[in-house]
């Protein structure tokens, strides 16, 4: 009995725990945060990887860096692989922001250019995840089984605005009547004619 609830049971439920993470996250998503975290600079660079970070350079953010500025980068990790080994300021790290932020500090992101960049850009990834998972939240709420039949573009816009609410609080209903009016010329009269009384 015992052995069930220690071994079945627990077995049973890392498996789905590990069948919703392959739901969740795809394979290049899994692929781009392993290849992210080897420019992490926990435990004074330990995964640090020059190889795997001009892998994740140019498997998902090519469009971001040219040919020439590839072949700059493998350089400018060496130098920075040095650097990091013997320049107090770069040791006893816990996070990339951290790292973002003293290389900002000492002006080394001047030097490191390609390298901030490429720590600017990894550092966006949970702002892109976030979004994505409102938009998902966001479709729940929009896309019921009244409204089965909606067509993607109409879904989209109504997605914006349900997700960007607080921006579309902002917008003048008359200045979008104007706009929609000034598209084409139409058969149907869009505002009444402002009487002074």
């Amino acid at each position: 009995m015992e052995h069930h609830y220690r071994i079945d049971v627990f077995l049973a439920t890392v498996d789905s725990q590990i069948l919703e993470m392959k739901n969740r996250f795809k394979e290049d998503v899994i692929e781009l945060l392993i290849l992210s975290s080897t420019l992490h600079p926990k435990d004074n660079f330990q995964a640090f990887n020059s190889e795997q970070i001009c892998q994740l350079a140019n498997n998902f953010y090519s469009v971001d860096f040219t040919d020439q500025e590839k072949l700059h980068l493998r350089t400018q990790l060496e130098l920075f692989q040095i650097e990091f080994s013997c320049n107090s300021q770069l040791q006893n790290l816990s996070s990339l922001q951290e790292l973002c932020q003293v290389l900002a500090k000492t002006r080394k992101s001047m030097y490191y250019t390609l390298i901030d960049r490429l720590i600017r850009l990894i550092l966006t990834l949970p702002v892109s995840t976030a979004t994505t998972e409102r938009a998902f939240s966001a479709m729940k709420i929009i896309k019921t089984c009244l409204r089965s039949r909606m067509e993607e573009d109409f879904l989209a816009n109504s997605m914006i605005m349900y997700i960007e609410k607080e921006i579309a609080r902002t917008f003048d209903i008359n200045s979008i009547i104007d706009d929609f009016d000034k598209i084409k010329s139409r058969h149907a009269q869009f505002h009444m004619s402002h009487t002074v009384k």
